[in-house]
C-alpha cells in the first residue's frame, strides 16, 4: 500500500461534490489522519465539471500529486478528466442504473464498482444521499471504520436534527454492505487510523481566525470569488468580541467604510479578490496618506477581467506593489502556507499599526479553498502579540503639541512614524485629508512641506526594513549550486516535489519568501547558486522580474497559467527539464 492515499468525487456542479468532499476530509482527520484537499469547480451554480480530491496520510501532506487511488464518477466526464491520474488497481465507484452512466466503460486494470446509489440512498430516506452512499462505498474499498464517518456526518447535519443525522448514517451503511455482499474483490488499500486530534481548515477560514486573534473588531466585503469564505468565517465569529462585519453593495464601499473604522480606532479589515483590488485602488492611496492603518486581503484567481473566478493564479503581484496613482509606501504579505495565512494576518494588523500603512494580505485560491489539517498548537493564541504602534493617550500627547496646543498627527519624525490619537483623547482633536498636509493635517501646497511629507512616510518603510525581519523560509541543502525561489502557496508543493528530486540525486536550495515589500535581500544567495529557478502561477514571471531587478541577475523561469495549482511530481519534473535544457544548452 502506498504512503499516501487519494481519492476524489467529480461531477457536476450542483451535485454536492463540495459537501461530500468535506465530509470524508472530516472524518479522515478526526481518525487522525492528515489530509490536503484540492477542488476543481466551475463558475456557475449548476453545470460544468466540479471535484473535489483528497490526500491523506499518517505523515502530514503538503501538496496534491498526479494520482487517483479511489474515483466516486457521477458523470462519464469524471472519468475522462481524471484518467491520466488512474492507475492500475484504482477503484472507480459509479451508479449504472443512471441513464448517463449505464454504458462506462472502466479502462483496462482499473476496478469498477457498480453501485446503485440513488436506489439504496431512496431506501434510506431520499435520493439527495447518494453522495453519502458512496462514500460508505469508498470506506468499505478502503477498510475505514464508518464510525469516523458518523462523527462527520454528526458534524455536517447535527443543525438539521437527528432524524436526518440518522438517515444519512443508515444510507452510507447501505453502500458499506453493498460492496461487502456483492464484490468479491481484495482491495489494496487500508486506511489506518490514530489518536491524534487535528484542526481541519482552509486558507480564508485560517486569515478570519487570524483576524479575530489580532484584534480585528470591523470587516466591510463584498462577496467575491475566492475571498468571500474570509467573510463568512467572521460573521457570527467576530461578534463574539465585540466586532462586526457588514456586507458592503461594493468594493468601492467595502474599502471605505473600513477605512472609517480604522480612523476611528479600530483595528479593520476587508478582503477581495483581482477585481475588487482595481475598484480599491483610489482608496487605497487615501488610506496611505492619511497614515491609516488597514489590512487589506487580496485572494488572487485567474485574471485579468473577470477572467476564471474559480480558477488559481497569482497575478495580482505586480497591482500590489505598484497599484495607485502617485507613489504609495504600503507593505505586501504573502503567506506561504495554510498555517502562516494566520500568523502572516496578524503581523499584518501590527505592521499596519507599527507604520500606519495600508498592508496587503496576498493570498491565492489554491490556498484559500484548500482545507489541510494541523495539530491544535499550531495556533496558539497566547503566542499572539498585538502591538498597537505609537499611540498616544491623556498622558503622553504633551509632547506631539504645537506652540498653540494643536496635536500634530502627521508629525515629522526621524523614523516617519507620527503620533496616533484614538478618538476622544484629550487635546488629541485633529483632522486629516487626501490632499497634502502639513503636521497638523492642514492641507497645503507648500513645495518645502511637501518635499517633507512624501520622504516622512517613505522613510517608514526604510525604518521597517532595519526593524523587522523580513527573511525568507529555507528548505534543502544551503550548498547546493541549484536554487529554487518561490512565494505564495507553492512552497508545499515544492517542499515534496524535493523529496522526489533527491531520489533521482538531485539536491536543491529552495527559498519560500513570504514578504513581497518590502522583501528580503536574495543578492547573497544568487550569487552563491549556479542556476537560479523562479516558480510562480502566472504567465509574464512577475516575481522573477521583480528578482531580476533587485539583484542584476537573470533567472530561470517554470511558470504555470492554465488555472491550476501545482503539484509536488508534476513540479519536480519541471525543474528536472528545465535544469537538463541549461545543460544541453551548455
Amino acid at each position: 500500500m502506498p504512503a499516501d492515499f487519494n481519492w476524489a468525487i467529480g461531477g457536476e456542479a450542483g451535485d454536492g461534490i463540495d459537501s461530500t468532499g468535506k465530509i470524508f476530509a472530516q472524518a479522515l482527520s478526526r481518525a487522525g489522519r492528515h489530509v490536503f484537499t484540492s477542488k476543481d469547480f466551475a463558475s456557475r451554480i449548476r453545470g460544468g465539471y466540479t471535484a473535489y480530491k483528497v490526500r491523506t496520510a499518517i505523515d502530514p501532506v503538503q501538496s496534491v500529486v498526479d494520482r487517483l487511488d479511489v474515483l466516486i464518477a457521477l458523470t462519464p466526464r469524471t472519468i475522462e478528466e481524471n484518467l491520466d491520474e488512474l492507475h492500475d488497481g484504482s477503484v472507480i465507484i459509479y451508479d449504472g442504473d443512471r441513464s448517463t452512466m449505464a454504458d462506462v466503460e472502466i479502462p483496462e486494470g482499473m476496478v469498477g464498482l457498480d453501485v446503485p446509489l440513488q436506489a439504496l440512498a431512496e431506501e434510506a430516506g431520499g435520493a439527495i444521499m447518494r453522495n453519502v452512499v458512496a462514500l460508505g462505498a469508498a470506506c468499505a474499498v478502503t477498510d475505514f471504520p464508518i464510525e469516523n464517518l458518523d462523527s462527520a456526518l454528526q458534524k455536517r447535519f447535527g443543525g438539521k436534527g437527528e432524524a436526518i443525522v440518522e438517515n444519512n448514517k443508515e444510507a452510507a451503511r447501505a453502500g458499506l454492505e453493498f460492496v461487502h455482499e456483492e464484490f468479491d474483490h481484495e482491495f489494496d488499500y487500508d486506511l489506518e487510523t490514530t489518536d491524534e486530534d487535528y484542526v481541519l481548515l482552509n486558507g480564508d477560514q485560517a486569515i478570519g481566525m487570524g483576524a479575530i486573534a489580532a484584534g480585528c473588531r470591523f470587516y466591510a466585503g463584498y462577496p467575491i470569488t475566492p475571498a468571500t469564505n474570509v467573510m463568512e468565517y467572521l460573521t457570527g465569529r467576530i461578534e463574539r468580541y465585540g466586532g462586526h462585519v457588514v456586507q458592503a453593495e461594493d468594493e468601492l464601499a467595502a474599502i471605505n467604510l473600513a477605512l472609517g473604522a480604522a480612523r476611528a480606532g479600530a483595528r479593520s479589515m476587508t478582503a477581495t479578490s483581482g477585481p475588487g483590488i482595481d475598484l480599491m485602488a483610489e482608496t487605497f492611496g487615501l488610506v496611505a496618506t492619511s497614515e491609516t492603518p488597514l489590512v487589506i486581503v487580496d485572494v488572487m484567481r485567474s485574471g485579468p477581467s473577470t477572467g476564471m473566478p474559480t480558477k488559481q493564479e497569482q497575478g495580482d503581484l505586480n497591482m500590489m506593489l505598484q497599484g495607485g496613482h502617485g507613489e504609495i509606501p504600503r507593505f505586501v504579505v504573502a503567506p506561504t502556507t495554510i498555517s502562516e495565512c494566520f500568523w502572516k494576518t496578524v503581523e499584518a494588523f501590527n505592521l499596519a499599526e507599527k507604520y500606519q500603512l495600508p498592508v496587503y494580505v496576498a493570498a491565492d485560491l489554491a490556498m484559500a479553498v484548500t482545507e489541510q489539517t494541523f495539530s491544535p498548537e499550531t495556533f496558539d493564541m497566547d503566542e499572539v502579540e498585538i502591538d498597537r504602534g505609537k499611540v498616544v493617550d491623556d498622558d503622553t500627547i504633551d509632547e506631539w503639541l504645537d506652540e498653540k496646543g494643536r496635536f500634530q498627527p502627521h508629525a515629522l519624525t526621524d523614523d516617519g512614524i507620527s503620533p496616533r490619537a484614538f478618538p476622544g483623547t484629550d487635546e488629541g482633536a485633529h483632522m486629516s485629508t487626501g490632499l497634502e498636509h502639513d503636521e497638523l493635517g492642514r492641507r497645503t501646497e507648500d513645495t518645502s512641506m511637501r518635499v517633507k511629507q512624501v520622504e516622512k512616510r517613505d522613510r517608514k518603510v526604510e525604518t521597517a526594513k532595519s526593524d523587522e525581519d523580513f527573511s525568507p523560509r529555507e528548505f534543502g541543502d544551503t550548498d547546493s549550486d541549484v536554487l529554487v525561489i518561490s512565494w505564495g502557496s507553492n512552497e508545499g508543493a515544492l517542499v515534496e516535489a524535493m523529496n522526489f528530486l533527491e531520489a533521482d540525486g538531485i539536491d536543491i536550495r529552495f527559498l519560500s519568501v513570504p514578504y513581497m515589500f518590502p522583501r528580503p535581500d536574495l543578492s547573497d544567495a544568487i550569487e552563491a547558486a549556479d542556476e537560479v529557478i523562479v516558480v510562480e502561477c502566472n504567465a509574464t514571471g512577475q516575481f522573477a522580474n521583480v528578482v531580476e531587478h533587485d539583484t542584476l541577475t537573470r533567472v530561470k523561469r517554470i511558470n504555470k497559467y492554465d488555472g491550476v495549482r501545482f503539484k509536488a511530481d508534476e513540479l519536480a519534473d519541471e525543474i528536472k527539464s528545465t535544469l537538463d535544457a541549461e545543460e544541453v544548452s551548455a
